[in-house]
């Protein structure tokens, strides 16, 4: 019984890979990869020759994981998606799940991935975010969908293109127009930026630089509503968990979490809190 590798590959900079995705894409014979065309580039890059690559992507991935399945029943496949991660926006789930069903290994050789590279470098809180991938192309869609990822309070992530960028940019601004947001473009590239402030400023940016919409881009929202906080309720819970042993930090990330405020700004109001 052969293993099924889920190899993460560059999201840009070649120089991006690990050092055991290399040595899984040269001992494997066959690789499985979303655009054949770029995987060769990577292939080349490094030197490595000799593989039969077979073409899965979102049309075929139905008929073509069957086809891999059969020959893991007898040697190992390697799966890599055109940049970042496999099965994370990407084309692969369907054969990991038939690999599982299947009792054929699945060996997960970790790299980039686009969120949380434009994450680490956000600036927003990261403590506890969501990864909503692509929004829907239905305008209703795509503004329900956008309503609840801001009313859960805290950090999410999103691919757009670029054709969409300015207009997931005006619906965030229509939603929540004091939104904290990162755009993110060209990310490990030559050309890789970032764009802070809020929605209508960046819309401002984008709209008096139009050739700056080119690219892959991933947008960050830490949304901002105001709320009606009882400080002294939440000082009053603070005591309580402090009575039952919980440390500081513990504390304020607890009530950060209920209250949808910044952890820091919490600590900052219980630190000195006697029982």
């Amino acid at each position: 019984m052969g293993k099924l590798y889920v190899v993460a590959t560059p999201i840009g900079n070649l120089k991006d890979i690990t050092l055991r995705a290399l040595e899984v894409l040269q001992s494997v014979n066959i690789i499985a990869a979303e655009d054949t065309r770029q995987t060769l580039k990577l292939l080349n890059h490094y030197g490595i020759s000799g593989k039969k690559l077979i073409s899965y992507h979102n049309y075929n991935e139905k008929e073509i994981s069957e086809k891999l399945i059969n020959i893991l029943k007898t040697e190992d496949v390697a799966l890599v998606s055109d940049a970042g991660t496999p099965c994370i926006s990407d084309p692969g789930y369907r054969v990991v799940k038939k690999a599982r069903e299947s009792s054929i290994e699945v060996v997960p050789i970790p790299g980039p991935f686009a969120a949380a590279v434009a994450l680490s470098a956000s600036g927003l809180p990261s403590d506890k975010f969501l990864f909503v991938g692509f929004l829907p192309n239905k305008e209703r869609e795509r503004e329900t969908d956008l309503g609840e990822y801001i009313d859960l309070g805290f950090t999410f992530i999103l691919y757009e293109s670029p054709k969409r960028v300015l207009k997931t940019l005006n619906l965030l601004n229509k939603l929540n127009p004091d939104a904290d947001v990162v755009v993110a473009k060209e990310l490990t590239k030559i050309h890789e930026s970032f764009i802070f402030g809020k929605p209508i400023e960046i819309v401002n940016f984008f709209e008096n630089n139009l050739e700056k919409l080119k690219g892959e881009f991933v947008i960050l929202v830490y949304p901002k509503k105001e709320k009606n906080i009882d400080i002294e309720e939440i000082l009053k819970e603070a005591k309580n968990l402090k009575k039952e042993g919980k440390k500081t930090k513990e504390i304020a990330f607890l009530l950060s979490n209920k209250y949808g405020l910044p952890k820091n700004l919490i600590y900052e109001k219980i630190k000195n809190l006697e029982i």
